[in-house]
């Protein structure tokens, strides 16, 4: 199983292929004298750039939220032991009576 991180950044790679494909189509010097490709190619150059951003700042928010969900369980972790570890034994207690069950 992929993380979300890991698609991310599949999907750039991806699409940096596509675009680089599509550069390399436009890049002919046959093309250079036509306005419409140099816009074409400002165009893509900016999208890029704001794919990366986009991507950058995805991640970052993911790592994010990630870390404060992390900081919030070890608060309550902290703040309510014995919650914790009765969870922990009722689980463990389900888990082994399915096992013996089998």
């Amino acid at each position: 199983m992929s993380t979300a991180s890991e698609k991310i950044a599949s999907a750039q790679e991806d699409l940096e292929q596509l675009v680089g494909d599509l550069r390399g189509l436009l890049a002919s010097k046959d093309l250079d004298s036509v306005p419409e490709i140099r816009q074409l190619r400002k165009r893509l150059d900016d999208s890029m750039y704001t794919v990366r951003e986009s991507a950058v700042r995805a991640a970052q928010e993911a790592a994010y939220q990630a870390k404060e969900a992390a900081r919030v369980a070890n608060n309550y972790a902290h703040d309510e032991p014995w919650r914790v570890a009765s969870a922990a034994l009722a689980v463990g207690a389900l888990v082994g009576f399915l096992l013996a069950r089998r």
